[in-house]
């Protein structure tokens, strides 16, 4: 059985113990009910996976013994998913849950002609991909940008392949049809899709028109279908 996973960017190897946070103290000892001695694991979110064990429970300040590190490489590939601001914030956050399970690099808000909805917690939307990172039993959180205007995004991107999926009628390419590349951007537009305007810029700036597959979908599930996709090549 999985023992148990604790995301504290803070833990570290150069000291033997560790002050849990109050929010993984109370999980550890109210809703676990983990007492002195029992084992879990600490990850900070940068590749480095901590065994652990408690040594002194409390409720805010929880104690463990660092009992052995492990270092795991970054993925070799990134995979940076922008997409727009939605009009359904619970989307968006459903987005974000599955996009970082998938194994998702980097994810870009963005801000576009026919985005309505700007409003953006980075701490509540960073709080769901470490949530999902846990859940999948990873030790990289993906990096989680503020939102950008559409064409700063456009204007800036260096990534080896930039990808735009949209839903104007012209010749597209399979994402699977195209060669695999270590450093990938994908564009995805909002509920409307992304303005004619928009669309050219990116055309203009090198993305490479895809398709998702035969039917349209949300935004959301664009972001997801993409992200898999891409990973998966």
């Amino acid at each position: 059985m999985a023992l148990p996973f604790f995301y504290e960017n803070t833990v570290s190897a150069a000291s033997t113990h560790f002050t849990l946070s109050e929010e993984t103290s109370k999980h550890c000892t109210q809703v676990l009910r983990m007492r002195t001695g029992a084992a879990l694991q600490l990850t900070d979110g940068r590749g480095n996976l901590f065994k652990a064990s408690i040594i002194s429970e409390d409720k805010r300040k929880t104690v463990v013994l660092i009992e052995e590190q492990t270092s795991l490489p970054a993925p070799a590939k990134k995979t940076n998913i922008a997409i727009a601001l939605l009009k359904n914030n619970s989307r968006f956050e459903w987005f974000l849950e599955k996009a970082t399970e998938i194994g998702v690099t980097e994810i870009q808000p963005l801000l576009t002609d026919h985005t309505e909805h700007t409003r953006f917690r980075h701490d509540r939307m960073n709080g769901i991909l470490i949530a999902a990172m846990l859940q999948s039993q990873q030790a990289w959180l993906p990096v989680l940008h503020e939102p950008i205007a559409f064409n700063v995004c456009v204007k800036n991107a260096t990534h080896q392949q930039k990808l735009i999926a949209h839903c104007e009628d012209e010749q597209k390419n399979f994402i699977r049809d195209l060669p695999a590349s270590n450093d990938v951007q994908v564009l995805i537009g909002p509920e409307g899709d992304f303005s004619h305007e928009e669309i050219r810029l990116a055309l203009d700036a090198g993305f490479i028109p895809v398709s998702l597959g035969n039917t349209r979908l949300r935004a959301e599930t664009a972001g997801v279908v993409a992200a898999t996709l891409v990973v998966q090549r």
